[in-house]
């Protein structure tokens, strides 16, 4: 009777809203995402009226017997509503907004039945957890109680069939998410089913109420955790594979980083270390750390070094790339050997040997420090020849 399964889910759903709220605020024009704000709210709304602490308070304030069922079948007929509106967006072509407004008139037809029926009807004892069943055979309040079930399990019948067919054609967090969705769909449909069989039940004379008040509410609390997350998931998927890709990339660099880690010290170019920083920011304080490095070296570098080690290595694999690596790591090796030797000399002036325009970018620096960690070997050369030391450009 505390309502523990509908508070918990009713917060679950409105967290997802809020997640939503801030992309709503900034695109309120859009259709799809007002109808998945939708979907989340009402949902959130129907768990909170249907809390028998709230549907108490409700029957309270209000005075009138049982009018916390009329409200929560119109927040469910709402839902449905928001349901269909939202497949309809999915599926798109030329009549997407003729069909949603279809939708809308019929579960507004609904609503108005829910209303007069309830008007009609008779139901003066109080029911918190079990009117469905207690109501079942009263004329009027039983056609409200049917009609309300029916078009929930339309709408969620229609949803589960819609997210899982759609969900066969996408990969990656979509997928997943649509995947998710639909299951929560159908443990809507076991709400609705139950409460039907529980319904049914009691027109032939048979007490099955606790299908309606220990199924129905398990089978609504798992829909609605699973809802949340498929509508999360699509939204999270790609900043999780950019966060993973980040954390990669990271970790592949730190044989770069460590290479330079004695000139980043003495030098003190290395950036504050970002705490509780998410693997994005690490990896922009790393890749600044090392260029900041390796244009402290820019008059260190040694091109005579750099063209004899690319040949050689180009010459042995016959890919470019990987001799590009391996006669940068060479060059980066040598300039911080020849600068920790010479820390208090002025770098050499102007040289023939300059690299102009030359920046190892990203995916140059992940495979100079593959080099760097020992995937790929680095033909022995002399760290300067001829004992002089051309400039260069990173």
């Amino acid at each position: 009777m505390n309502g523990l399964i509908n508070y918990v889910s009713c917060g679950v759903l409105w967290l997802g809203l809020l997640v939503k709220a801030p992309d709503l605020l900034r695109h309120r024009r859009d259709p799809y995402l007002r109808a998945i704000c939708a979907v989340l709210g009402l949902a959130g709304l129907c768990f909170l009226l249907g809390a028998p602490p709230t549907i108490g308070a409700v029957n309270r304030l209000s005075g009138v017997p049982n009018l916390a069922a009329p409200l929560t079948y119109a927040a469910i007929t709402g839902y449905c509503a928001a349901s269909q509106v939202l497949v309809v967006h999915w599926r798109g072509g030329p009549r997407v907004r003729r069909t949603a407004r279809r939708w809308t008139l019929a579960y507004a037809v609904v609503l108005l039945g829910v209303a007069v029926t309830f008007a009609l009807g008779d139901a003066p004892v109080e029911r918190r957890t079990d009117l469905d069943t207690y109501y079942a055979t009263t004329p009027f309040i039983a056609q409200m109680i049917v009609l309300y079930l029916v078009a929930h399990l339309t709408a969620v019948t229609v949803t589960t069939v819609s997210a899982l067919r759609w969900a066969r054609h996408v990969r990656g967090g979509l997928r997943a998410g649509l995947t998710l969705l639909g299951a929560g769909a159908l443990c809507g449909a076991g709400y609705s089913l139950a409460k039907l069989v529980a319904v049914g039940a009691r027109w032939s004379g048979r007490d099955w109420s606790e299908l309606g008040t220990t199924v129905s509410p398990a089978a609504a609390g798992l829909g609605a955790l699973l809802t949340v997350v498929g509508v999360l998931v699509p939204l999270a998927a790609p900043r999780v594979t950019e966060w993973r890709r980040a954390r990669r990339t990271y970790v592949r660099l730190g044989p770069l980083e460590r290479a330079l880690d004695d000139l980043l010290t003495r030098r003190t170019l290395r950036l504050r270390r970002p705490r509780f920083a998410s693997p994005t920011t690490r990896l922009v304080w790393r890749r600044t750390s090392i260029h900041n490095a390796l244009s402290h070296l820019d008059a260190y570098f040694d091109r005579d070094l750099y063209d004899r080690t690319r040949a050689g290595v180009l010459g042995t694999t016959g890919d470019p790339e990987r001799a590009e690596a391996a006669a940068w790591a060479a060059v980066i090796t040598a300039a911080v050997r020849y600068e920790a030797d010479r820390a208090g000399e002025f770098p050499p002036q102007g040289g023939a040997g300059r690299f102009p325009g030359r920046v190892p970018g990203p995916a140059a620096l992940g495979r100079i420090a593959d080099v760097l960690a020992g995937t790929a070997p680095v033909p022995s050369v002399p760290a300067v020849p001829s004992g002089r030391t051309t400039a260069g450009t990173v």
